[in-house]
């Protein structure tokens, strides 16, 4: 029943690929300074509604923490899930209020 998936970074093409029966959804990105910049999210419409692009940003999110790296968004499918994802708030550059 469940479905097996894998996030792999592309780094040679700066994006992020889910594979899933035969579509595949991208995140690309720019990396400068330890920060990870997602600025484009793409899924086919054979993935659409099946939370395709959610399981690839999950993974890429955590292939960043593991790096060691944070992470911007200026892509708004990125910006949502950073927002109902408070898990993944340390990898946000910090905006301290005073």
């Amino acid at each position: 029943m469940g479905e097996s998936f894998a996030v792999r970074d592309n780094s040679a093409r700066s994006r992020f690929e889910l594979d899933l029966d035969g579509s595949m959804a991208l995140a690309e990105y720019t990396l400068t300074d330890g920060v990870m910049t997602f600025t484009h999210t793409e899924t086919p419409p054979a993935l659409q509604g099946r939370g395709a692009a959610s399981k690839l940003i999950h993974g890429a999110l955590l292939a960043a923490r593991a790096r060691g790296l944070k992470v911007r968004a200026t892509c708004s499918f990125v910006v949502a899930y950073l927002e109902r994802h408070p898990e993944f708030a340390d990898l946000t550059p910090s905006s301290d209020p005073r």
